[in-house]
């Protein structure tokens, strides 16, 4: 049973009834089992106690037929009656998904675990805050004037963006003292959040493929200024509903998007085609690259070739000039008519002094060409 009477702006502080009949005590309780004023207490006990000493009506003097005033059974019982609702007052529950906040005189004590606690009223007041419990907060569904969703991308395009933020609390102390209203507070910073995200892309990625990374941005950007308030709440998880063009534009959206992707597939054949292209010219350089290399390689060699056989001919040449002579000449004819269908005859009797060692004619030709096929 809760014994707080205020809050935690020290607002009544279980006091909040007042003091009456002499400063002895108030109204306590959180608003849900308000305990009964004093007077009224009394008044039932003089009424237990007349009845307990045999009286029946008593006078203005509150006392009985029977005698002239209490008995010490009558105060005690009245004293067991007040301990008894004093006891009431001070002890509460505190299930496990919550947490209790004690305030001495208004101003924080301590925090209760789940079970059982005491807090002596009237000194000591309680807040039960609930810890485990997930708590939503909505943004951009219009709930609000404001709450539009509607934000500016880097492209300076319009986005009509949902988003759920989940949280609870960690801290009851900080939740209960430093923030005024927290939902507010979440789905402010939550909005704001966004927005600066949302200013630092473009509207592609965000309706396609970056969701996911908007969300794990967003927990931390809110988690992050909520710490610097020190509310303590913690973000769960960031739930991105909905990101979509305003429904004002949403056909010409859809027509620029079709433009978007047809163009960026003519770009991928042209750039399938340049790379085809370039692919070839590169070949084909490197192929004429590889043929000139040859042909530079075998004329040097062919270079180097004539002019070492030059220096081997000379060096001969040099050691005995007449046979060097006789065997370049030899080589140099049968190189001019080694292609030449001739023959010489050597040594024939007769010849122009009229011999007739040579018949008038001789087919040689045919005997030295080369067989036909039949």
């Amino acid at each position: 049973m809760s014994g707080n009477g205020g809050g935690p702006w020290g607002g009544g502080g279980g006091n909040r009834g007042g003091n009456r009949g002499g400063g002895d005590g108030g109204r306590g309780g959180d608003g849900q089992n308000p305990i009964p004023e004093i007077d009224e207490i009394v008044k039932k006990g003089q009424e237990q106690l007349r009845i307990l000493m045999g009286g029946g009506g008593g006078g203005k003097g509150g006392r009985g037929v029977g005698g002239p005033g209490f008995s010490k059974r009558g105060v005690l019982l009245g004293l067991v009656a007040l301990v008894a609702m004093w006891a009431f007052a001070s002890f509460y529950t505190v299930r496990p998904e919550e947490r209790s906040v004690e305030l001495m005189f208004g101003q924080y004590y301590k925090t209760g675990n789940p079970g059982l606690n005491f807090a002596p009223w009237p000194v000591i007041t309680h807040e039960i805050v609930q810890v485990t419990t997930e708590r939503v907060t909505e943004v951009g569904t219009g709930s609000n004037v404001l709450d539009t969703g509607l934000m500016l991308t880097r492209d300076e395009a319009v986005v009509d963006i949902e988003f759920q933020v989940v949280w609870n609390v960690t801290d009851p102390a900080r939740f209960l003292f430093n923030l005024a209203d927290p939902r507010e507070t979440v789905r402010a910073a939550s909005e704001s959040g966004m927005r600066d995200i949302i200013a630092r892309s473009e509207l592609s990625p965000i309706l396609n493929r970056d969701r996911g990374a908007i969300a794990a941005d967003l927990r931390a950007a809110v988690q992050e200024l909520l710490d610097s308030y020190e509310s303590g709440i913690a973000v769960i998880r960031v739930n991105f509903d909905k990101a979509d063009p305003p429904e004002q534009v949403i056909n010409a959206f859809r027509d620029v998007q079709t433009a978007r992707q047809e163009r960026d597939r003519l770009e991928r054949e042209a750039d399938a085609y340049a790379n085809r292209v370039l692919a070839q010219a590169r070949g084909q350089s490197a192929q004429l690259q590889e043929e000139a290399e040859a042909y530079r390689a075998e004329v040097v060699n062919n270079a180097q070739g004539e002019a070492a056989r030059f220096v081997s001919v000379y060096s001969e040449y040099v050691n005995a000039p007449e046979v060097t002579r006789k065997r370049m000449y030899l080589e140099t004819m049968e190189r001019v008519l080694g292609d030449m269908n001739l023959t010489i005859l050597d040594n024939v009797t007769g010849g122009e002094a009229g011999g007739s060692g040579v018949l008038p004619y001789l087919p040689l030709e045919s005997l030295t060409r080369p067989r036909s096929a039949n």
